[in-house]
């Protein structure tokens, strides 16, 4: 009787297995006949260079030398979904922009959250911007500066338009936010994949 439950026990796993295996397949075709983000129009990089973009990593880092010595990186990944019905990309990228003068060792960093706003336009707002003595200083207990939100409005946008003037402008941020959701994509199909290797029965 013992052999036979075990038998039985082994069948039912089987038969789960396969049910699995079926629905990873269904949703992989699915992803392949309908493709997401492939109609989209995206952006350019302008004078940036795309440094790092690793199939395996969630992020990118682009950086750019201006005619003035300074130097700008670039940082991005994809955060939450943003709510927005009439947005054709449904998340936020979280960026960071810092930026370095010639000869100085400390930098300006901001925090910025991405969004699409419609077809084939997006936005960045900025959450923090920080003064850092050393790239490499990460003490909280370091003055950084003050809340962002709190700054008067006039400061804020003038911040805004200092991040715009060094190459953070629509054109990046729609790249950056198209990029991000087709590496997304195509590492959620890498995943079912592997997935599928797992789960199929051994011959």
């Amino acid at each position: 009787m013992g052999r036979v439950s075990n038998v039985i026990r082994k069948g039912r796993k089987a038969i789960k297995a396969l049910d699995l295996l079926k629905v990873l397949q269904s949703e992989i075709t699915h992803e392949a006949s309908f493709p997401r983000f492939q109609n989209e129009e995206g952006g350019s990089l302008g004078d940036f260079v795309l440094e790092w973009d690793s199939p395996k990593a969630q992020d990118v880092v682009l950086r750019k030398k201006c005619d003035s010595g300074e130097e700008v990186a670039v940082s991005a990944l994809l955060g939450n979904e943003t709510f927005d019905e009439d947005a054709s990309l449904p998340r936020e990228a979280l960026m960071k922009v810092c930026i370095k003068k010639p000869a100085l060792g400390s930098i300006l960093q901001f925090d910025c959250g991405v969004s699409a706003k419609g077809y084939n336009a997006s936005d960045f707002d900025i959450k923090n911007a920080y003064y850092l003595q050393q790239p490499t200083c990460f003490d909280s207990s370091v003055y950084r500066g003050p809340l962002f939100s709190t700054l008067d409005p006039q400061l804020q946008d003038e911040l805004k338009q200092y991040l715009v003037a060094r190459g953070i402008e629509e054109s990046l941020t729609n790249f950056l936010l198209l990029h991000l959701h087709r590496k997304e994509q195509d590492q959620y199909v890498n995943w079912l994949h592997k997935l599928v290797s797992v789960v199929m029965p051994s011959e």
